[in-house]
């Protein structure tokens, strides 16, 4: 079998090029790998003829959409995972997904090379860089777009050129990247911070006046951090995020605009609609509230953050993440429980929560009758904890 290319095709444009410019550039043939992460658009068989078409000698489309809703979105859920406290890391779980497929087709087809559509400006190419890195340290790699200074309208001029059979009369103003998990939008206007987003910028959510006058109640089932119903209906992970996305984005829920800070050190402006996505990551950390001990829960509010930057910054197959993924994994062992919220104007209000894990207790917390928190025990308890600032003080003030 011959030296080939495995590359991350996506169906578009570049990646469409690049099947003919990689084999004219390397001589080596070119295999195309598109995953299925439930993005929609497209027929996946039409992408999928599209690269061979293109000039692919194989053309390989995996169905990865319970994969990624189980092994990659559930992680996100139970880390509460939001880089910046904002966003929930739509592109950037899926990108070692893609990372592990292009490797096992590499194994498959008998590739040397990887290659991916990734700009030099971006987060994307250290995701599968490194990501390559760890789980395939003797693969190369090609990033055409990046190492070769690729515009749109050299990517055009080389397939008129070399008769691509591509479509590329339609020109979107924006950089747009989706899955089940949500949708990136970025570019176009939108780079100039002071410009609001308009309508044709969303796609899974509607404004959210639309449905003003009819909010949206339902009840989120978990059981040890893993949601598995919705209003008493079972569900799987990907049915789950695929039945919020369709409430709460009928509701304007998910809509986020965001100036990040990206890893390769400038801020860009990123739209995102994540409405599955952030209902659930919403409804889980409420639960855990009700279920999870003070310290514990504390401790993991720390590691949520730095699960989340690492993530976002391309190492999820580090030891870090991998060592943070089996704290967080011991700390869902009690988080079952339902949780009732209400969508309603892009807002996601939680209403009701219970739980036979619940470790609030009424007859503690009550100021009624029935209280049995003994508050003489308040007083020395007070001034023991602030003893310290209390001697402290004294010595500061000259007492």
């Amino acid at each position: 079998m011959a030296d080939r290319v495995v590359l991350a095709y996506s169906g578009g444009l570049d990646t469409s090029v690049a099947i003919s410019w990689i084999g004219k550039e390397t001589g080596k043939e070119v295999v195309a790998v598109a995953i299925d992460l439930g993005q929609g658009g497209e027929d996946m068989e039409v992408v999928r003829q599209r690269a061979l078409d293109c000039g692919a000698v194989e053309s390989v489309v995996v169905d990865a959409r319970d994969e990624f809703a189980d092994e990659y979105c559930l992680p996100t859920i139970q880390a509460n995972a939001l880089y910046m406290d904002r966003y929930p890391l739509v592109s950037a779980i899926s990108r070692p997904l893609i990372v592990k497929h292009l490797v096992d087709a590499a194994r498959a087809y008998g590739g040397t090379t990887v290659a991916h559509g990734c700009t030099g400006k971006g987060n994307d190419q250290v995701r599968f860089e490194v990501g390559f890195g760890s789980l395939a340290p003797d693969l190369d790699v090609i990033a055409p777009v990046r190492d070769y200074a690729w515009t749109r309208e050299k990517a055009i001029a080389f397939a008129e050129e070399n008769e691509i059979p591509i479509n590329v009369s339609k020109k979107s103003p924006f950089s747009i990247d989706q899955n089940v998990w949500g949708r990136a939008v970025e570019t176009g206007f939108l780079e100039d911070l002071w410009n609001a987003p308009t309508k044709d910028v969303y796609d899974y959510t509607q404004d959210p006046t639309v449905n003003w006058q009819a909010p949206d109640e339902l009840i989120i089932s978990f059981e040890e951090g893993r949601p598995v119903a919705i209003d008493g209906k079972p569900v799987s992970v990907l049915e789950a995020i695929q039945e919020l996305n369709r409430r709460a984005g009928a509701q304007g829920v998910g809509r986020l605009d965001v100036v990040e800070d990206r890893l390769v050190g400038i801020k860009s402006r990123e739209i995102y609609e994540a409405p599955g996505a952030m209902v659930l990551i919403n409804a889980h950390q409420e639960l855990e509230h009700v279920t999870q001990e003070r310290e514990l829960g504390r401790y993991k509010r720390q590691t949520e953050q730095r699960w989340s930057e690492l993530v976002y910054d391309g190492l999820w197959f580090s030891p870090l993440k991998v060592a943070l993924d089996t704290f967080i994994a011991k700390t869902q062992e009690r988080v079952s429980g339902d949780i009732r919220l209400v969508l309603h104007g892009g807002a996601i209000i939680v209403n009701g929560r219970r739980s036979n894990q619940s470790l609030y207790d009424f007859n503690l917390a009550t100021y009624d009758e029935g209280d049995t928190f003994d508050q003489s025990f308040a007083k020395g308890f007070v001034q023991i904890h602030g003893l310290s600032s209390k001697v402290a003080a004294k010595r500061d003030l000259g007492l």
